[in-house]
Formats: C-alpha cells, structure tokens, sequence
C-alpha cells in the first residue's frame, strides 16, 4: 500500500463534520437574526416617534404579552384554540386517510368523489365561516369543523400520493405471494407512503390552528381569534402582536411534536439519506 493510498485511507469524512459545523452555524444565526430584526425595530419606532396604536415596540409588546400569560388570559383562551385545532386536525387526518386509501386504489371513486373535494377546497372559508356559525352555533363545533376543513386537503393529496408512489415491483412481489389487497396495503403501500403521508400532517396541523383562528374571526365568545378582535376594537396594537407571538408559539410547537413523532416512528425512513445533507 503506498503512502498515498495509506494517507487516503486514514482521513476523516468530511460529511460528518460539515454537518456539525453547519449545525452550530444554524444555532448562532437563529438567535442572531432574531437580535438583529428585533433591535432595528426598537430603534426605528423609537426614532421615527411612530405611535404605539399604528406599530408597537418590541418592549411594549413583552410587556402586554407578560400581563397576558400572568393574569391567564392568553393561556385559557390559548388552550381554546389549540382544542379546536387539535379536534379538527384529529377529524380532518382519520377522514382523509380513510378516503385517501380509497381513492388511490381505485379510479372510479377518484372520478365520482375528487371534483367535489376540488370545488370544497376551492371555496374561500372565510364565506363559508358564517354559515357554520348559524349551522352550529357560537361554540366549540363551528371552529373544530372549520379547522378541519382546512386541514383536510393537504392530508388527502399527500394520502393518495404516496400510496400511489409505491414501487410497483414491491407489488408484484406481493401479488405473486398470493397476499390480499390487505396485506398489500398494510405491508408495502402504507409503509412506503407514511413519509409523505407525515409530509401532509406537518402542513396540516398548522393548517388546522389558522383555520380556528378563521372560525373565531367570525363569532366567538373566547380563544385567541375573539381577542385579536377585542384588541382591534380597543385599538390595542400591542396586545395584538402579543396574541400573534402566542399563536407563533403554538404554531412552532405542534410542528416540532409532528416532527419528533415522524422521527420516532419512521426512524428508518432517513437510512438511506447521504451524511451531511
């Protein structure tokens, strides 16, 4: 072996350390570009005089977000938002996986069902939002079913794409076994989706939080929607980007859950990603 072979052999992979370097960049630009955006803010408002009820300062919005968290008022009608989303997101995921299954193994129900799920999703909610109010009343039904609806169509395309997806050689291994189209399904084509299908529900459950927010914009007596509207009315800019910080927060966190989750339960779905991508 000569030296250059042996010199060859010997170094470390790039990719590993690449990755490590590309992490901590990561974590030193986040809380960077947060510092930056949020100190030009401060200074321009306080500048430029700007008045409170037309942009408020960063301080003041922490201010009117730390009396909402210690007073509760942020954290009982937060926990009514994140409720009807999680509601409609459970609803919305069980009904279009269920039909999502159907439709991508059979053309004809594609045909008959899909140009109305096309013409549902393609009608604006906000028109739709009060006649759920007069359907369903002001309470918790008329936000979790308008939360649902939003999130259904991103589950479903995902649902019938990654079924669909499956390599057909896997197929045909499995129809040569004599496997029904059960274990078919069950064995080769749900497995193979549930990357993508997880792809649709990341989407989804922010989806489903916008869609309570809607639901609330509309008629409601608590939640986050209903003090974004109280806030307005008052004239209390402040609050309102306080209220917009928490449904960030909420927003980050349901992602970050559906990502720990996929990660858990498809934990061999990235064995075949190259190190450092």
């Amino acid at each position: 072996m000569t030296d250059q072979t042996q010199h060859t052999a010997l170094e470390p992979l790039p990719s590993e350390d690449g990755r490590g370097s590309n992490n901590l960049l990561e974590w030193v630009c986040i809380p960077l570009l947060f510092v930056l955006v949020v100190g030009s803010w401060e200074t321009i408002v306080r500048l430029f005089e700007i008045p409170p009820y037309v942009v408020p300062a960063p301080s003041a919005i922490w201010s009117s977000l730390l009396r909402g968290i210690s007073s509760g008022l942020f954290i009982s009608n937060g926990l009514v938002t994140l409720t009807e989303a999680l509601l409609g997101f459970m609803g919305a995921a069980i009904l279009a996986i269920f039909l999502g299954s159907i439709i991508a193994q059979s053309r004809f129900v594609e045909r008959v069902i899909y140009p109305y799920l096309i013409a549902i999703q393609t009608t604006p909610k906000v028109a739709i939002a009060p006649l759920f109010i007069i359907w369903f009343g002001f309470g918790i039904s008329s936000k979790v079913i308008m939360a649902g609806i939003i999130a259904f169509f991103p589950i479903l395309v995902n649902v019938i794409t990654g079924l669909r997806s499956t390599d057909p050689q896997r197929i045909e291994l499995m129809r040569s076994l004599r496997a029904s189209r059960w274990q078919i399904f069950r064995m080769v084509m749900l497995p193979s989706a549930l990357p993508v299908i997880f792809a649709g529900l990341q989407v989804a459950v922010i989806f489903s939080l916008l869609g309570a927010i809607v639901g609330e914009f509309v008629g409601s007596r608590q939640g986050l929607g209903n003090l974004i509207m109280q806030m307005n009315i008052n004239l209390d800019t402040a609050g309102v980007f306080a209220v917009l910080v928490c449904l960030s927060s909420i927003g980050i966190t349901l992602h970050l859950i559906m990502h720990w989750i996929q990660k858990k339960l498809l934990f061999w779905a990235d064995q075949n990603r190259i190190p450092g991508i």
